[in-house]
């Protein structure tokens, strides 16, 4: 499985620096914006912009606000921006569970049952699974319980008793999946996913583990996974979805994934299946 982590559960600080003006430059620099475009797009000046980050002036509410929407800075790190600041939180973190999210719990089992048979997860920043349909199970079909408790979709993925020994071109989909991590740690500090990460990476490959089949017809617009099931190899490129301009954090760091058959054998399989 690939899954897209949200940009949530970043420590945005680095040691020893205080105040918004630090943590609105680092956002900035990770984003490659200079101080005159993100004046301009602010509708701001680069002056002004100069003086918030030295702490030379203090940013009202609606410039921090501002500037994050600007520098596209996940929900939970705007909270921490208002914060350094001296402002209050604007985001609420709503417990999944929680009955205020009754209807988009709901919503999201019938999206992902609706997909059947084809499998469809969803995560939250940390890559746990909090709902999957029967198409998902059917993959983690023999997967060690210890695996499951929770389930985590890298670890799933790439651990050497989880689906790792059944995907037949385990070191494209292992490095895409590691590339993936690789990339959002370099534009984020975040304790969890380093930790994952470095989970993962120290998962063993085997010398024979197997590699793309140039044989294979491969679909030219996404690179697959190819799973073995049953004596079947089962090929399906994967679709990421998040919610549009969320105003929770729990909301902001959920992700859809549903994998879609990358071939006609596979979607009739799945199809058959089905029933």
């Amino acid at each position: 499985m690939t899954m897209v982590a949200t940009e949530a559960s970043v420590s945005t600080a680095a040691p020893g620096t205080k105040g918004v003006g630090p943590l609105l430059r680092a956002w900035r620099e990770r984003r490659r914006i200079s101080q005159l475009e993100l004046a301009l797009r602010a509708d701001s000046s680069a002056r002004h912009i100069s003086f918030v980050e030295t702490g030379r002036s203090r940013p009202s509410e609606e410039m921090v606000l501002r500037l994050a929407e600007h520098l596209d800075v996940p929900v939970r790190e705007r909270n921490a921006l208002l914060l350094a600041a001296g402002y209050a939180p604007r985001y609420p973190e709503t417990p999944l569970d929680d009955p205020a999210l009754d209807a988009l719990r709901e919503g999201m089992e019938r999206l992902i049952q609706g997909y059947e048979p084809y499998p469809a997860l969803v995560v939250d920043a940390g890559y746990t699974v909090v709902a999957a349909n029967r198409g998902i199970t059917m993959l983690l079909d023999g997967i060690p319980e210890k695996l499951l408790q929770p389930p985590n979709a890298m670890r799933l993925t790439l651990h050497p008793e989880g689906l790792a020994p059944r995907i037949r071109n385990l070191r494209e989909w292992r490095g895409h999946l590691v590339a993936q991590m690789e990339r959002q740690l370099a534009l984020h500090r975040s304790d969890q996913l380093r930790a994952l990460y470095e989970e993962v990476t120290a998962y063993p490959v085997p010398e024979d583990a197997p590699g793309e089949d140039p044989d294979e017809p491969v679909p030219y617009f996404a690179l697959p996974m190819r799973v073995e099931h049953e004596g079947r190899i089962l090929s399906f490129v994967s679709s990421i979805s998040t919610f549009n301009t969320p105003m929770d954090v729990t909301v902001a760091e959920l992700a859809i994934e549903t994998f879609l058959p990358a071939d006609p054998a596979t979607a009739k399989y799945l199809q058959n299946l089905a029933g």
